[in-house]
């Protein structure tokens, strides 16, 4: 990404996969920091900049998100519908990162402004593939910069 510091928002209530998919990172040299919400409610607290992520300086908007479809509380397709009422913090990019490869969980995402959608690979190295495809891509497109209020 060539615009501003990249800060991964990782939307994830899995552990294993949220180390699986920070491993990847690491093996393919992403050394950017990396916040994980366990849950669809806690990632838009941070995309709010609310309550325990208030301060941006600790807490910096993020450069693209990366979330699963199926978590508690509010599911990923919860959080792209609520990113899209919310204008001042969808300009990010969207990444879909899911078991679900069910055709309706596919079309919804992409309604609702996903920029793409993956289901989970079966093994660590088609994540470690996907992630430096994924990343090769985004490291070249141009985003828009953050607005003033993120």
């Amino acid at each position: 990404m060539k615009n501003g510091r990249l800060i991964i928002l990782v939307a994830e209530d899995h552990p294993d996969d949220t180390v699986l998919l920070q491993e990847a990172f690491k093996r393919n040299g992403i050394n950017m920091p990396v916040h994980v919400s366990p849950d669809g409610e806690d990632a838009m607290q941070y995309l709010k900049g609310e309550g325990i992520y208030k301060d941006r300086m600790q807490f910096p908007f993020p450069r693209v998100l990366i979330t699963d479809i199926k978590m508690p509380k509010c599911s990923g397709l919860d959080l792209l519908a609520w990113l899209q009422n919310h204008p001042e913090c969808n300009l990010i990019p969207k990444i879909v990162l899911s078991a679900s490869a069910e055709e309706r969980d596919v079309v919804r995402a992409y309604q609702l402004g996903a920029n793409c959608y993956f289901q989970k690979p079966t093994t660590f190295k088609e994540l470690t593939n996907l992630v430096r495809l994924t990343n090769d891509f985004w490291i070249h497109a141009e985003i828009p910069p953050l607005p003033e209020n993120c």
